[in-house]
């Protein structure tokens, strides 16, 4: 199942935002890209999968690690997105990393091909979760892992409720979506783990990153980091007349200060990793 023209229209239009605040968002979740090779045993010379890529990453942090003999492929289904990761890769200099347009259910790849699949933070949007996993498992070679990262609980997560608190007291808090995918789709402890486990893979495993969200930058830098990234702030941002704009805006800096240091901006941040081993053939 392909995400709908609605979902990838969303990530069409924030891959401009993503490509803009790259550095800062590539240093922001370098802790769950580690623990993704991590768990994902991946070393040099291996030939890895970033599915739901996005502008590159985490598909161009593992393409240093594995080096010249290795190769990395990331899949992302918005165009916008995968031209932006090319252009980074291009600028970089990467040549053993390709970028593809591809859901994650129909990765365009011969079985048995990756020594590894990852995905950080993209399972949780995926239309078909099971068969998602199923196709990951496909390409992976025999007794290799796949891992991914998905956001755990909200209220352990101050880099979304600080400001998603303060923009609810002045609008109200969105409708719900019942079954829809979003970023806590995931949160609870063990449901992807058993999607893993429905999809095939052996020796399911969740464990919970406790990390720090860090951006270099002073607290105005990061409202506009934060609201660009996200359609939804972007949406209601842009809807918000004047007046209220700047009162919205006082309000989450006052909010974000909290977790302003002299060195930026700094979120304790908790995160599931979540791995499955591919078994070998009977």
């Amino acid at each position: 199942m392909q995400p709908s023209p609605e979902a990838i229209s969303v990530w069409r239009d924030s891959a401009p935002f993503w490509e803009k605040h790259r550095a800062n968002i590539r240093q922001m979740f370098a802790p769950v890209t580690q623990a993704l090779v991590e768990d994902g045993q991946i070393g040099v010379g291996h030939a890895v999968l970033d599915v739901a890529t996005g502008p590159g990453e985490p598909a161009l942090t593992i393409a240093a690690l594995v080096g010249l003999q290795g190769k990395v492929r990331g899949v992302d289904p918005a165009m916008e997105m995968v031209e932006a990761a090319r252009r980074a890769a291009d600028r970089q200099g990467f040549r053993s990393v390709q970028f593809e347009v591809a859901g994650a259910d129909r990765v365009p790849f011969q079985a048995e091909t990756f020594d590894a699949v990852v995905s950080r933070f993209g399972a949780m949007f995926f239309p078909s979760p099971v068969d998602a996993v199923r196709d990951m498992l496909r390409v992976l070679k025999p007794g290799r892992k796949l891992s991914l990262a998905v956001w755990y609980s909200a209220d352990r997560n101050p880099f979304f409720y600080a400001i998603q608190r303060v923009i609810e007291r002045h609008v109200g808090p969105p409708p719900p979506e019942p079954g829809a995918p979003d970023a806590f789709r995931f949160a609870a402890p063990g449901v992807l783990r058993d999607i893993l486990s429905e999809a095939g893979a052996m020796a399911p495993s969740e464990r919970l990153l406790q990390f720090a969200i860090q951006a270099p930058i002073p607290v105005e830098e990061f409202w506009t980091l934060r609201h660009e990234m996200s359609e939804k702030l972007r949406g209601k941002v842009a809807r918000m007349p004047g007046e209220q704009l700047a009162e919205v805006t006082r309000d989450v800096l006052e909010a974000l200060r909290v977790y302003s240091t002299d060195r930026g901006m700094s979120f304790p941040s908790e995160v599931l990793i979540v791995s499955g081993t591919k078994s070998h053939p009977a």
